[in-house]
């Protein structure tokens, strides 16, 4: 059973100019060629399945469906945008950090306690 229609993607021409020149040079991050390739294959087959720009560009279908909804509604970002995921948490090694004034506790060598690393 096939899956929903592709949404359509029409990318201005400033977008379709940034994406060849972003494609063509060397030192780029991977997922960023990837996604720029896919708005170039999107541009010229705009009516191709999912499954096989996906495949054609490295990406999963998942990824590629995400980026082509979001182009769709207008939005031509590159990037990943925030919120997404775990957030990364430092967690200094011993005794735990007292929240109210930030100092961790007594580490039990007699030792007076220091204040708490903050990232």
């Amino acid at each position: 059973m096939p899956g929903p229609s592709p949404a359509p993607c029409t990318f201005p021409d400033d977008f379709v100019q940034v994406a060849l020149d972003t494609v063509s040079r060397r030192t780029v991050a991977v997922q960023v060629v990837q996604r720029f390739r896919l708005a170039l294959l999107l541009n010229d087959q705009p009516d191709m399945k999912n499954d096989k720009t996906a495949k054609e560009v490295g990406l999963s279908a998942r990824q590629e469906q995400r980026c082509r909804r979001r182009w769709a509604a207008g939005d031509f970002s590159i990037e990943d945008r925030a919120g997404g995921g775990a957030k990364p948490v430092f967690s200094p090694s011993g005794p735990s950090v007292d929240p109210s004034n930030g100092v961790r506790a007594d580490r039990g060598d007699g030792r007076a306690p220091e204040p708490a690393i903050a990232c």
